[in-house]
């Protein structure tokens, strides 16, 4: 896979992708991840990439011209071949469709991704018409740049990626994985200031485990995202399971109750 981050802040890059899962992918050839400065492709100057919106209105808007020759550019260097689609032209902006761990699996089967990191007030409506092909917001709120964003998508993308993390199991076992949160992990010792491990895991009987790990995770979606169990297909041993925890936590709450004076 190729990736190409095209900022005005390429030195944000510089740390994070030296280092961790990020070093190793790109030591494997597994991914290759080049950052472009936006600045390079202005013709004036002052390097400049923003202007006053039209109509009037506080802050600046990124100008379209060196976002296209950015990405005109980066095009320019990637060998034609009739059978490797575009690249995606990912925008991060907090308009864009919210992302999460089934878009990363998505992301994750294309070969060429571009991440355009936006800042100021916006970028220019025609970049976002013409040029981008996908619009993604890390959450509801609202940073000063695109740069973070990117780098959470790039860092949950590329670890899907085989050969990326240790064991090909690694990434399937994760939270949200399966569409809902991972089971607890524990490791030696198997006491610690009087806190045993779980016996199931000690016990060998890997179909114990497997149960014990299928329970808890179905217990701790239930308390800490219960809407992602309306959305997760659930089997018939599932559902018992879902619905053995209900009937708990309904006989807990009725029993926490302070009894009507």
């Amino acid at each position: 896979m190729r990736i190409d981050v095209l900022t005005i802040f390429p030195q944000m890059f510089d740390v994070p992708f030296s280092f961790g899962i990020f070093k190793r992918a790109v030591d494997q050839n597994l991914v290759s991840i080049n950052v472009h400065n936006i600045r390079d492709y202005t013709h004036d100057k002052h390097h400049t990439v923003d202007d006053s919106p039209y109509g009037g209105g506080p802050g600046m808007v990124f100008k379209p011209e060196p976002v296209f020759e950015a990405v005109a550019a980066v095009k320019a260097q990637v060998t034609t071949e009739p059978e490797v689609a575009e690249p995606l032209v990912i925008l991060l902006t907090p308009q864009g469709r919210l992302f999460n761990q089934r878009i990363a699996t998505e992301l994750s089967g294309y070969r060429h991704l571009i991440m355009l990191c936006g800042h100021y007030e916006g970028i220019d409506e025609r970049v976002v018409e013409h040029l981008v092909t996908d619009e993604i917001s890390i959450g509801d709120y609202v940073l000063t740049g695109g740069e973070l964003p990117a780098l959470v998508v790039i860092d949950t993308v590329i670890r899907l990626l085989p050969g990326v993390l240790g064991s090909e199991d690694s990434a399937q076992e994760d939270s949200h994985m399966n569409g809902m949160l991972e089971y607890p992990q524990y490791t030696r010792p198997s006491v610690f200031r009087d806190w045993p491990v779980p016996e199931a895991l000690l016990s060998g009987n890997h179909a114990q485990i497997a149960r014990w790990r299928r329970q808890q995770v179905i217990q701790r979606t239930l308390e800490r995202r219960p809407d992602l169990i309306d959305m997760s297909k659930l089997g018939q041993e599932e559902k018992q399971m879902v619905e053995q925890f209900n009937s708990l936590y309904k006989a807990k709450s009725s029993l926490n109750k302070e009894p009507e004076k």
